[in-house]
């Protein structure tokens, strides 16, 4: 498993080879990595994230001060599975799991 940074971000693409050429099953923080051919990703989903951001920017152009706006985490994740990737190292998900996830790519 991947930590989120840029570092590993911009290299996502040789991480994902090189856990497939050593037929490592990895998951990583950002769907990215999945659609670069990477097995599974569970992290937040940025396009609900920048909704939120959206809503605070309207507050503060509407005269809003920042430091009156709470805090907030991200609350919505995604679950994103590669079968093309599991097949390719011999991996067998079980539908349970396939079920769970937010989107499969076969």
């Amino acid at each position: 498993m991947t930590t989120g940074g840029r570092p590993f971000f911009a290299e996502r693409k040789r991480i994902v080879e090189l856990a497939g050429k050593y037929r490592f099953p990895a998951i990583y923080f950002q769907k990215e990595f999945v659609d670069e051919g990477g097995l599974m990703s569970y992290g937040v989903d940025f396009t609900d994230l920048f909704r939120k951001s959206a809503h605070y920017v309207d507050k503060i152009l509407k005269g809003t001060k920042p430091a009156d706006l709470p805090i907030q985490q991200a609350t919505k994740f995604e679950f994103v599975i590669n079968l093309k990737a599991a097949k390719q190292i011999g991996l067998t998900l079980s539908p349970d799991l396939l079920a769970r996830a937010n989107k499969v790519i076969k």
